[in-house]
Protein backbone atom coordinates (compact mmCIF):
# COMPACT_ATOMS: atom_id res chain seq x y z
CA UNK A 1 0.00 0.00 0.00
CA UNK A 2 1.24 3.65 -0.60
CA UNK A 3 0.05 6.57 -0.47
CA UNK A 4 0.49 10.41 1.64
CA UNK A 5 0.22 10.90 5.31
CA UNK A 6 -0.63 14.24 7.55
CA UNK A 7 0.70 15.30 10.40
CA UNK A 8 0.25 13.15 13.26
CA UNK A 9 -1.57 10.39 11.28
CA UNK A 10 -1.23 6.79 11.73
CA UNK A 11 -2.26 4.36 9.01
CA UNK A 12 -4.04 1.15 9.49
CA UNK A 13 -2.81 -0.35 6.34
CA UNK A 14 0.89 -1.50 6.09
CA UNK A 15 2.93 0.57 3.25
CA UNK A 16 5.23 3.44 2.32
CA UNK A 17 3.53 6.76 2.54
CA UNK A 18 4.46 10.23 1.97
CA UNK A 19 4.00 13.72 2.15
CA UNK A 20 6.23 17.14 1.19
CA UNK A 21 7.04 20.39 2.46
CA UNK A 22 8.94 23.37 1.82
CA UNK A 23 12.36 22.85 3.40
CA UNK A 24 13.06 27.07 2.74
CA UNK A 25 10.21 28.14 4.17
CA UNK A 26 7.96 31.30 3.23
CA UNK A 27 9.94 34.37 1.84
CA UNK A 28 10.21 36.29 5.09
CA UNK A 29 9.14 39.95 4.79
CA UNK A 30 12.21 42.36 5.45
CA UNK A 31 12.43 45.44 8.30
CA UNK A 32 10.82 48.72 6.57
CA UNK A 33 12.91 51.93 7.56
CA UNK A 34 14.14 55.31 6.74
CA UNK A 35 10.29 55.88 5.21
CA UNK A 36 8.78 59.15 5.97
CA UNK A 37 5.15 61.15 5.04
CA UNK A 38 4.32 64.71 5.50
CA UNK A 39 1.54 67.37 5.01
CA UNK A 40 2.54 71.02 3.98
CA UNK A 41 1.68 73.73 2.16
CA UNK A 42 3.27 75.55 -0.88
CA UNK A 43 2.70 77.66 -3.41
CA UNK A 44 3.06 75.35 -6.03
CA UNK A 45 1.85 71.50 -7.04
CA UNK A 46 -0.90 69.49 -6.57
CA UNK A 47 -3.40 69.70 -3.96
CA UNK A 48 -4.52 66.38 -2.05
CA UNK A 49 -2.35 64.14 -4.21
CA UNK A 50 0.61 61.85 -3.05
CA UNK A 51 4.05 62.42 -4.37
CA UNK A 52 6.16 60.23 -3.95
CA UNK A 53 10.24 61.98 -2.56
CA UNK A 54 13.63 60.34 -2.88
CA UNK A 55 16.65 61.96 -1.36
CA UNK A 56 17.68 63.65 -4.47
CA UNK A 57 14.27 65.08 -5.67
CA UNK A 58 14.22 69.05 -5.57
CA UNK A 59 11.72 70.36 -3.40
CA UNK A 60 11.28 73.80 -5.02
CA UNK A 61 10.74 71.57 -8.37
CA UNK A 62 7.36 70.66 -7.43
CA UNK A 63 6.53 73.05 -4.36
CA UNK A 64 7.90 75.95 -4.78
CA UNK A 65 9.37 77.88 -1.97
CA UNK A 66 8.52 80.08 0.63
CA UNK A 67 5.93 78.21 2.84
CA UNK A 68 6.23 74.30 4.93
CA UNK A 69 7.38 72.72 1.99
CA UNK A 70 10.86 72.90 4.52
CA UNK A 71 9.48 70.16 6.31
CA UNK A 72 10.29 68.16 3.79
CA UNK A 73 13.57 69.24 3.54
CA UNK A 74 14.02 68.49 7.44
CA UNK A 75 12.89 65.30 7.67
CA UNK A 76 15.73 63.83 4.89
CA UNK A 77 18.10 65.51 7.13
CA UNK A 78 17.20 63.81 9.81
CA UNK A 79 17.94 60.32 7.28
CA UNK A 80 14.45 59.70 5.95
CA UNK A 81 15.75 57.22 2.54
CA UNK A 82 12.27 57.89 1.05
CA UNK A 83 8.86 59.51 1.51
CA UNK A 84 5.47 60.04 0.80
CA UNK A 85 4.16 64.52 0.94
CA UNK A 86 0.88 65.70 0.05
CA UNK A 87 0.27 69.45 -0.27
CA UNK A 88 -2.51 70.46 1.63
CA UNK A 89 -5.59 73.36 0.89
CA UNK A 90 -8.63 73.66 -0.84
CA UNK A 91 -9.50 76.87 -3.19
CA UNK A 92 -6.78 79.59 -4.60
CA UNK A 93 -6.45 80.58 -8.26
CA UNK A 94 -3.39 79.57 -10.30
CA UNK A 95 -0.88 82.47 -12.49
CA UNK A 96 -1.89 83.16 -16.10
CA UNK A 97 -0.42 85.36 -19.11
CA UNK A 98 -2.15 86.65 -22.38
CA UNK A 99 0.39 86.46 -25.11
CA UNK A 100 -0.52 88.41 -28.33
CA UNK A 101 -0.18 88.09 -31.87
CA UNK A 102 2.79 90.17 -33.97
CA UNK A 103 0.07 91.85 -35.80
CA UNK A 104 -1.72 92.95 -32.34
CA UNK A 105 -4.24 90.51 -31.88
CA UNK A 106 -4.21 88.16 -29.03
CA UNK A 107 -2.85 84.74 -29.08
CA UNK A 108 -4.27 83.26 -26.10
CA UNK A 109 -3.33 82.52 -22.17
CA UNK A 110 -0.51 80.58 -20.51
CA UNK A 111 -1.71 79.15 -17.15
CA UNK A 112 -0.13 77.32 -14.67
CA UNK A 113 -1.56 73.68 -13.90
CA UNK A 114 -1.62 74.50 -9.76
CA UNK A 115 -3.05 77.17 -7.75
CA UNK A 116 -1.16 79.29 -6.01
CA UNK A 117 0.93 82.79 -5.53
CA UNK A 118 4.44 81.18 -7.20
CA UNK A 119 5.84 84.45 -9.40
CA UNK A 120 6.73 83.42 -12.93
CA UNK A 121 7.64 85.56 -16.31
CA UNK A 122 7.73 84.39 -19.31
CA UNK A 123 9.71 84.99 -22.69
CA UNK A 124 8.58 84.38 -26.60
CA UNK A 125 11.54 84.38 -29.19
CA UNK A 126 13.38 83.06 -31.80
CA UNK A 127 15.87 80.16 -30.76
CA UNK A 128 19.66 81.37 -31.33
CA UNK A 129 20.67 77.66 -32.03
CA UNK A 130 17.54 76.30 -34.03
CA UNK A 131 14.84 77.52 -36.54
CA UNK A 132 12.28 77.44 -34.08
CA UNK A 133 10.74 79.85 -31.65
CA UNK A 134 10.79 79.45 -27.95
CA UNK A 135 8.32 79.99 -24.85
CA UNK A 136 10.52 80.30 -22.09
CA UNK A 137 9.64 80.56 -18.63
CA UNK A 138 11.19 82.24 -15.51
CA UNK A 139 10.97 81.76 -11.98
CA UNK A 140 13.39 85.31 -10.85
CA UNK A 141 16.57 84.90 -12.78
CA UNK A 142 16.34 80.88 -12.98
CA UNK A 143 14.82 79.41 -16.18
CA UNK A 144 11.96 77.36 -15.07
CA UNK A 145 10.35 75.58 -19.00
CA UNK A 146 11.93 75.86 -22.28
CA UNK A 147 9.52 75.19 -25.18
CA UNK A 148 10.40 74.66 -28.56
CA UNK A 149 7.53 75.38 -31.12
CA UNK A 150 7.31 75.57 -35.37
CA UNK A 151 7.70 79.20 -36.60
CA UNK A 152 4.76 80.14 -38.85
CA UNK A 153 1.21 80.77 -39.45
CA UNK A 154 0.21 78.64 -36.91
CA UNK A 155 2.35 79.67 -33.85
CA UNK A 156 -0.66 79.62 -30.88
CA UNK A 157 -1.82 75.83 -31.97
CA UNK A 158 2.21 74.94 -32.34
CA UNK A 159 2.62 76.16 -29.26
CA UNK A 160 -0.27 74.23 -27.46
CA UNK A 161 1.13 71.34 -28.91
CA UNK A 162 4.64 71.79 -27.51
CA UNK A 163 3.90 72.61 -24.15
CA UNK A 164 1.23 69.49 -23.40
CA UNK A 165 3.98 67.67 -24.54
CA UNK A 166 6.42 69.22 -22.45
CA UNK A 167 5.53 70.01 -18.95
CA UNK A 168 2.76 68.94 -16.88
CA UNK A 169 3.39 72.49 -15.14
CA UNK A 170 1.61 74.82 -17.36
CA UNK A 171 -0.59 74.67 -20.59
CA UNK A 172 -1.50 77.42 -23.48
CA UNK A 173 -4.96 77.98 -24.67
CA UNK A 174 -5.14 79.38 -28.06
CA UNK A 175 -7.54 82.28 -27.88
CA UNK A 176 -10.67 81.75 -30.53
CA UNK A 177 -9.36 82.20 -34.11
CA UNK A 178 -5.59 83.23 -33.24
CA UNK A 179 -3.57 82.36 -36.47
CA UNK A 180 -0.09 83.90 -37.37
CA UNK A 181 3.55 84.47 -35.53
CA UNK A 182 3.53 85.53 -31.87
CA UNK A 183 4.59 88.94 -30.84
CA UNK A 184 8.21 88.72 -29.13
CA UNK A 185 8.18 89.10 -25.16
CA UNK A 186 10.79 89.72 -22.90
CA UNK A 187 10.47 88.53 -19.33
CA UNK A 188 6.67 89.48 -19.32
CA UNK A 189 5.06 88.76 -15.78
CA UNK A 190 1.95 86.50 -15.15
CA UNK A 191 -1.05 87.52 -13.03
CA UNK A 192 -0.41 86.00 -9.82
CA UNK A 193 -2.17 83.17 -8.67
CA UNK A 194 -3.23 82.74 -4.72
CA UNK A 195 -2.67 80.36 -2.34
CA UNK A 196 -5.43 77.69 -1.20
CA UNK A 197 -7.12 77.94 2.47
CA UNK A 198 -6.18 75.78 4.59
CA UNK A 199 -9.06 74.16 7.19
CA UNK A 200 -8.60 71.06 9.52
CA UNK A 201 -11.18 69.45 6.73
CA UNK A 202 -8.22 69.95 4.48
CA UNK A 203 -6.15 68.28 6.67
CA UNK A 204 -8.54 65.40 7.35
CA UNK A 205 -8.47 65.08 3.33
CA UNK A 206 -4.68 65.36 3.07
CA UNK A 207 -4.80 62.31 5.82
CA UNK A 208 -7.37 60.16 3.83
CA UNK A 209 -4.89 60.94 0.91
CA UNK A 210 -1.61 59.03 2.62
CA UNK A 211 -3.88 56.14 4.20
CA UNK A 212 -2.52 53.64 1.36
CA UNK A 213 1.27 54.86 2.36
CA UNK A 214 3.46 52.39 4.41
CA UNK A 215 5.71 54.85 6.41
CA UNK A 216 7.58 54.93 9.73
CA UNK A 217 6.88 58.03 10.91
CA UNK A 218 4.34 61.42 9.49
CA UNK A 219 5.17 64.91 10.35
CA UNK A 220 2.90 68.06 10.58
CA UNK A 221 3.34 71.49 9.30
CA UNK A 222 1.47 72.86 12.25
CA UNK A 223 1.59 72.58 16.04
CA UNK A 224 -2.36 73.30 15.83
CA UNK A 225 -3.35 71.41 18.41
CA UNK A 226 -6.95 70.60 16.19
CA UNK A 227 -4.73 69.20 13.75
CA UNK A 228 -2.97 67.27 16.04
CA UNK A 229 -5.80 65.83 17.57
CA UNK A 230 -7.16 64.74 13.97
CA UNK A 231 -3.71 63.57 13.34
CA UNK A 232 -4.29 61.27 16.46
CA UNK A 233 -7.07 59.84 14.99
CA UNK A 234 -6.10 59.12 11.88
CA UNK A 235 -3.09 57.08 13.01
CA UNK A 236 -5.57 55.05 15.56
CA UNK A 237 -7.53 54.26 12.45
CA UNK A 238 -4.82 53.17 10.25
CA UNK A 239 -3.73 51.07 13.10
CA UNK A 240 -7.01 49.34 13.26
CA UNK A 241 -6.40 48.69 9.52
CA UNK A 242 -3.00 47.14 9.50
CA UNK A 243 -0.48 50.04 9.16
CA UNK A 244 2.09 50.56 12.06
CA UNK A 245 3.20 54.18 11.78
CA UNK A 246 4.00 56.83 14.22
CA UNK A 247 3.96 60.46 13.63
CA UNK A 248 6.62 63.42 15.25
CA UNK A 249 4.81 66.60 16.29
CA UNK A 250 5.76 69.48 18.30
CA UNK A 251 4.80 72.34 20.89
CA UNK A 252 3.95 75.30 19.89
CA UNK A 253 6.82 77.46 21.60
CA UNK A 254 4.59 80.38 22.52
CA UNK A 255 2.82 78.02 24.91
CA UNK A 256 4.26 78.24 28.52
CA UNK A 257 6.37 75.36 29.11
CA UNK A 258 4.41 73.42 32.03
CA UNK A 259 1.23 73.83 29.35
CA UNK A 260 3.44 72.38 26.59
CA UNK A 261 3.92 69.26 29.12
CA UNK A 262 0.62 69.03 29.82
CA UNK A 263 -0.36 68.89 26.07
CA UNK A 264 1.97 66.09 25.75
CA UNK A 265 0.59 64.13 28.49
CA UNK A 266 -3.09 64.60 26.92
CA UNK A 267 -2.01 62.15 24.05
CA UNK A 268 -1.10 59.78 26.18
CA UNK A 269 -0.10 56.85 22.81
CA UNK A 270 2.85 54.92 22.27
CA UNK A 271 2.55 56.25 18.38
CA UNK A 272 2.80 60.17 19.52
CA UNK A 273 6.35 61.41 19.96
CA UNK A 274 6.56 65.38 21.06
CA UNK A 275 9.51 67.63 20.65
CA UNK A 276 9.20 69.92 23.50
CA UNK A 277 12.11 72.72 22.69
CA UNK A 278 13.87 74.07 19.98
CA UNK A 279 17.37 74.36 19.05
CA UNK A 280 20.03 76.87 16.91
CA UNK A 281 22.17 76.03 13.85
CA UNK A 282 25.51 77.53 13.02
CA UNK A 283 23.81 80.36 10.89
CA UNK A 284 22.07 81.17 14.01
CA UNK A 285 18.40 79.92 12.46
CA UNK A 286 16.02 78.86 15.15
CA UNK A 287 14.58 75.01 14.43
CA UNK A 288 11.31 74.91 16.38
CA UNK A 289 7.77 74.06 15.72
CA UNK A 290 7.15 71.66 12.50
CA UNK A 291 11.15 72.23 11.73
CA UNK A 292 12.56 70.63 14.41
CA UNK A 293 9.61 67.86 14.49
CA UNK A 294 10.00 67.17 11.40
CA UNK A 295 14.72 66.72 11.66
CA UNK A 296 13.33 64.50 14.67
CA UNK A 297 10.95 62.53 13.10
CA UNK A 298 13.75 62.11 10.12
CA UNK A 299 15.73 60.71 12.57
CA UNK A 300 13.55 57.92 14.20
CA UNK A 301 12.01 56.92 10.92
CA UNK A 302 15.70 56.06 10.29
CA UNK A 303 16.97 54.49 13.26
CA UNK A 304 16.72 50.62 13.00
CA UNK A 305 14.73 48.58 15.53
CA UNK A 306 17.80 47.63 17.06
CA UNK A 307 19.43 50.99 17.72
CA UNK A 308 18.26 53.79 20.48
CA UNK A 309 17.49 57.74 19.25
CA UNK A 310 18.81 58.33 23.19
CA UNK A 311 21.81 60.79 23.32
CA UNK A 312 21.51 60.78 19.25
CA UNK A 313 22.80 64.14 18.25
CA UNK A 314 20.98 66.26 15.94
CA UNK A 315 23.56 67.42 13.19
CA UNK A 316 24.22 71.14 12.07
CA UNK A 317 22.76 72.19 15.69
CA UNK A 318 25.26 74.23 17.85
CA UNK A 319 22.50 75.13 20.73
CA UNK A 320 19.43 75.41 22.59
CA UNK A 321 16.72 78.23 21.95
CA UNK A 322 16.43 78.17 25.92
CA UNK A 323 17.78 75.97 27.57
CA UNK A 324 16.23 73.78 30.67
CA UNK A 325 16.99 73.30 34.20
CA UNK A 326 17.50 69.84 35.64
CA UNK A 327 14.28 70.05 37.55
CA UNK A 328 12.74 71.17 33.93
CA UNK A 329 13.91 68.34 31.99
CA UNK A 330 12.63 65.59 34.44
CA UNK A 331 8.91 66.47 33.99
CA UNK A 332 9.11 66.81 30.77
CA UNK A 333 10.90 63.37 30.35
CA UNK A 334 8.00 62.50 33.33
CA UNK A 335 5.63 64.16 30.99
CA UNK A 336 6.67 62.31 27.42
CA UNK A 337 8.60 64.44 25.79
CA UNK A 338 11.32 64.96 23.33
CA UNK A 339 13.69 67.14 25.27
CA UNK A 340 16.37 68.61 23.44
CA UNK A 341 19.62 69.10 25.71
CA UNK A 342 23.37 69.32 25.00
CA UNK A 343 25.93 66.70 25.45
CA UNK A 344 29.54 67.38 27.43
CA UNK A 345 31.00 68.37 24.53
CA UNK A 346 28.61 70.86 23.44
CA UNK A 347 26.29 68.90 20.81
CA UNK A 348 22.47 68.91 20.99
CA UNK A 349 21.00 65.73 21.45
CA UNK A 350 18.04 63.85 22.33
CA UNK A 351 17.88 63.07 25.65
CA UNK A 352 15.43 60.49 25.60
CA UNK A 353 13.72 58.63 23.56
CA UNK A 354 10.19 58.25 24.85
CA UNK A 355 6.57 58.88 23.53
CA UNK A 356 3.40 60.35 24.95
CA UNK A 357 2.80 57.17 26.70
CA UNK A 358 2.31 58.32 30.41
CA UNK A 359 -0.19 55.92 31.74
CA UNK A 360 -0.40 52.49 29.70
CA UNK A 361 -3.82 50.62 30.10
CA UNK A 362 -4.71 47.03 30.67
CA UNK A 363 -3.30 45.56 27.58
CA UNK A 364 0.05 47.80 27.28
CA UNK A 365 3.41 47.31 29.63
CA UNK A 366 6.37 50.03 30.25
CA UNK A 367 8.01 48.64 26.96
CA UNK A 368 5.25 50.81 24.86
CA UNK A 369 6.86 54.03 26.61
CA UNK A 370 9.77 53.74 24.45
CA UNK A 371 10.44 54.68 20.94
CA UNK A 372 12.95 52.08 20.01
CA UNK A 373 10.64 49.22 21.41
CA UNK A 374 7.66 50.29 19.90
CA UNK A 375 9.51 50.82 16.77
CA UNK A 376 10.51 46.55 17.23
CA UNK A 377 6.86 46.12 18.10
CA UNK A 378 5.47 47.61 15.25
CA UNK A 379 8.23 45.85 12.63
CA UNK A 380 7.58 42.74 14.33
CA UNK A 381 3.83 43.10 13.34
CA UNK A 382 4.28 44.67 10.06
CA UNK A 383 7.05 41.72 8.64
CA UNK A 384 4.48 39.41 10.29
CA UNK A 385 1.49 40.36 8.75
CA UNK A 386 3.54 40.99 5.29
CA UNK A 387 5.05 37.34 5.88
CA UNK A 388 1.77 35.71 6.49
CA UNK A 389 -0.66 37.21 3.93
CA UNK A 390 1.14 35.01 1.48
CA UNK A 391 -0.67 32.11 3.05
CA UNK A 392 -3.92 33.26 3.32
CA UNK A 393 -5.52 31.33 0.91
CA UNK A 394 -3.03 28.78 0.33
CA UNK A 395 -2.85 26.29 3.20
CA UNK A 396 -5.34 24.11 4.31
CA UNK A 397 -6.70 25.09 7.92
CA UNK A 398 -5.33 21.35 8.83
CA UNK A 399 -2.45 20.52 11.54
CA UNK A 400 -0.01 21.02 8.10
CA UNK A 401 -1.67 24.08 7.40
CA UNK A 402 -0.33 25.33 10.47
CA UNK A 403 2.48 24.15 10.93
CA UNK A 404 3.46 26.28 7.87
CA UNK A 405 2.22 28.99 9.80
CA UNK A 406 3.97 28.65 12.54
CA UNK A 407 7.30 27.60 10.60
CA UNK A 408 7.23 30.76 9.06
CA UNK A 409 6.57 32.71 12.47
CA UNK A 410 9.32 31.01 14.06
CA UNK A 411 11.53 31.95 11.35
CA UNK A 412 10.98 35.92 11.32
CA UNK A 413 10.97 35.61 15.13
CA UNK A 414 14.73 33.99 15.05
CA UNK A 415 16.07 36.48 12.00
CA UNK A 416 14.70 39.27 14.26
CA UNK A 417 16.93 37.79 17.62
CA UNK A 418 19.92 37.59 15.01
CA UNK A 419 19.82 41.13 14.16
CA UNK A 420 19.47 42.46 17.53
CA UNK A 421 15.67 43.22 17.99
CA UNK A 422 14.36 40.71 19.85
CA UNK A 423 15.83 38.19 22.79
CA UNK A 424 16.36 33.94 22.01
CA UNK A 425 13.59 31.93 23.57
CA UNK A 426 10.75 33.90 21.08
CA UNK A 427 7.81 31.34 19.58
CA UNK A 428 4.78 31.23 17.59
CA UNK A 429 2.37 28.60 18.27
CA UNK A 430 -1.32 27.53 18.29
CA UNK A 431 -3.51 29.24 21.18
CA UNK A 432 -4.44 26.25 23.10
CA UNK A 433 -7.82 27.68 24.59
CA UNK A 434 -8.95 28.89 20.63
CA UNK A 435 -9.03 25.31 19.02
CA UNK A 436 -9.22 26.50 15.08
CA UNK A 437 -12.57 26.02 13.48
CA UNK A 438 -13.88 26.21 9.87
CA UNK A 439 -11.43 28.95 8.06
CA UNK A 440 -10.07 30.70 11.22
CA UNK A 441 -7.21 29.73 13.31
CA UNK A 442 -5.68 31.37 16.30
CA UNK A 443 -1.94 31.73 17.60
CA UNK A 444 0.38 33.32 20.02
CA UNK A 445 3.07 35.63 19.73
CA UNK A 446 5.01 35.17 22.42
CA UNK A 447 8.62 37.36 22.56
CA UNK A 448 10.81 39.84 24.40
CA UNK A 449 12.06 42.64 22.86
CA UNK A 450 15.21 44.24 23.53
CA UNK A 451 15.96 47.37 25.03
CA UNK A 452 19.17 50.15 25.48
CA UNK A 453 21.29 50.39 28.37
CA UNK A 454 20.29 54.40 28.96
CA UNK A 455 21.17 54.11 32.71
CA UNK A 456 24.55 53.22 34.52
CA UNK A 457 24.57 53.09 38.16
CA UNK A 458 27.93 53.02 39.23
CA UNK A 459 29.17 51.98 42.96
CA UNK A 460 32.80 53.48 44.11
CA UNK A 461 33.91 52.34 46.84
CA UNK A 462 37.24 54.24 48.38
CA UNK A 463 39.43 54.17 50.99
CA UNK A 464 41.72 56.35 52.63
CA UNK A 465 44.57 53.27 53.20
CA UNK A 466 44.55 49.93 52.32
CA UNK A 467 44.12 47.14 55.44
CA UNK A 468 47.59 45.79 56.77
CA UNK A 469 48.17 42.47 57.96
CA UNK A 470 49.65 42.63 60.98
Amino acid sequence: MAGTFTVGERKTRPGVYHRYENAGGIRLAGAINGIGAGVIRANWGPLNKVIEFEPSTKVSTIYGSGNTEDLITEMFTGGLTSGFFVRVGSGGTAPTLVLQLENGGEAGTITGAYVGDRAFTASIRDSIITDQRECIIYEGTTEFLKVSFDPGENEPAALKAAMAKATKDFFFLPAENATGALAETVQAEFVPGTNPTTTNADYSNAFDALEPCVYNVICLDTDSISVQMLLDAYLDRVYEAGNYPMCTIAADSSKELEDRMTIAKSFNDPKITYVLNSAVDAAGRKYEGYQIAARIGGIIASTPANQSVTHEVVTNMIDLDKPLTNTEIIRALKSGCIVLTKNNDGQVWIEQGINTLITPNAEQDEGWKKIRRVKTRFELMQRMDNTLEKIIGKANNDPDGRATVIAAGNKLIKLMFREGKLLDGGYMMEDPSNPPEGDSAWFIIAVDDVDSIEFVYLLYRYRFAPETSE
